[in-house]
């Protein structure tokens, strides 16, 4: 007996395979390379593309869309640009470039896109964040309230951060400003080791732009030996990298440190440096036919909320004397004891590199400078005296200066009493 089915039957068979047909068909929309030079590649084709919108060409690399004309589409590719040639497809991804973000990047090297180049295999769990997102309003941030300890004696007594803030490092070259950025984040070890929760815990973000393999490698090595990669990120954009690369690492970076901010926690990111990528956003501008000037300069707040005005007042006065009295000899006694006082507090915030010290050590080391107690001592026993008052303070002492109290009568009296039997020695 032969099946012969009828003619409603077939019909809805043929409806449903059709439908399934196409809910399965996919169509890329597929642009060509007009021209190619200088890491910047004009695509014709690619109508529907999006600002800052991810594509792929043929060779595999990756480049992101900036300049959307009526005629083409200005590409800045993510890489080498001598595999890509005129007439090569581009296809868009879909997706608006982002990076990995979360604690699966703890202890990685990465780069700008946040692949791993550390040698230690893929990342493990993690999410992915856009590297251009709105930043909160003034409105919704909260207010500086709470420090951010670097170590550095001259810093938290003088110019201390807050976190919440932002600060600039100038300086000329040799002069120490990645020093003080790689002793803030060793710094946090001991900081983090006391903390009771999650929450409380400070995550390091160090992004290096334009600088050398060898010297990343060096930072690599020096954090590793401190146990400080455990909580630390770093992304690398080196002066081999291209000019794209640099110029997208602090976004990266920020977007990954912006993964602790949104879940609770706190994040420290380190741009070292800005001006590189600034140079490597000019190149890129002028390649694309933009104007290369900046665009504009957020406005900031520096927050300098220093328990230490005394130590500040009587430096300025100190500079300020010390440039009259070397052209005179009869000096009164009031003018010889702020030279005094102000040629000891120059010397007590010097500290070798590497080497940061707790806030509680910080405060009773310039306690003792800001009272007087190494007034009479000779300036080059002054190092010797203020490393010993840390190693030899009782640590009940130490734990008073971090209460909420502040420095109560009490503690004073036994802080005085303390100084007072170290100094002895050094008189």
């Amino acid at each position: 007996m032969e099946f012969s089915p009828r003619a409603a039957e077939l019909t809805t068979l043929l409806e449903s395979r059709i439908t399934n047909f196409y809910t399965n068909f996919q169509v890329d929309e597929i642009g060509r390379v007009v021209s190619v030079g200088d890491g910047i590649a004009r695509v014709y084709g690619l109508n529907e593309i999006q600002a800052g919108e991810m594509v792929e060409f043929a060779s595999g690399v990756k480049g992101i869309a900036l300049n959307l004309e009526n005629e083409n589409v200005g590409i800045v590719v993510f890489g080498s640009d001598t595999a890509i040639k005129e007439g090569d497809l581009v296809k868009r991804t879909g997706s608006i470039v982002d990076v990995p973000a979360g604690k699966a990047m703890l202890g990685r090297v990465v780069d700008a896109l946040g692949v791993p180049i550390d040698g230690r295999g893929a990342l493990s769990d993690h999410e992915r964040r856009r590297v251009e997102v709105k930043a909160p309003g003034i409105i919704e941030r909260k207010s500086v309230h709470e420090p951010m300890q670097t170590g550095l004696k001259a810093v938290d007594s003088l110019v201390p951060i807050g976190r919440g803030q932002r600060e600039l490092i100038i300086g000329d070259r040799q002069t120490g400003k990645t020093a003080i950025a790689i002793d803030t984040i060793l710094n946090q070890k001991q900081l983090n080791s006391r903390v009771t929760s999650e929450s409380e815990t400070l995550y390091c973000v160090y992004v290096a732009v334009g600088q050398k393999r060898s010297t990343v490698a060096q930072l690599v090595q020096i954090l590793s030996e401190a146990n400080a990669m455990e909580y630390s990120i770093l992304v690398a954009a080196t002066a081999s990298d291209p000019a794209p690369l640099q110029f997208l690492a602090p976004y990266s970076g920020c977007a990954m440190g912006e993964y602790f901010r949104d879940n609770g926690m706190h994040a420290l990111i380190i741009y070292d440096d800005l001006s590189k990528q600034a140079v490597a956003y000019r190149q890129m501008s002028l390649l694309l036919r933009r104007p290369p000037g900046r665009e504009a300069f957020p406005g900031d707040v520096f927050y300098l909320h220093s328990l230490c005005g005394s130590p500040k007042l009587e430096l300025a006065q100190y500079r300020e004397v010390a440039a009259f009295a070397q052209f005179g000899s009869d000096l009164d006694a009031a003018t010889q004891a702020l030279l005094n006082r102000g040629a000891r507090l120059t010397e007590v915030p010097k500290q070798p590199q590497y080497a940061p010290l707790p806030i509680e050590k910080q405060i009773i080391v310039i306690y003792a400078a800001v009272n007087g107690f190494c007034d009479r001592m000779p300036l080059e026993k002054i190092s010797q005296y203020e490393r010993t008052i840390p190693n030899s303070v009782k640590p009940e002492l130490l734990q008073s200066l971090l209460s909420s109290d502040g420095l109560t009568n009490e503690i004073k009296m036994e802080l005085d009493a303390f100084l007072k039997e170290c100094a002895l020695p050094y008189l």
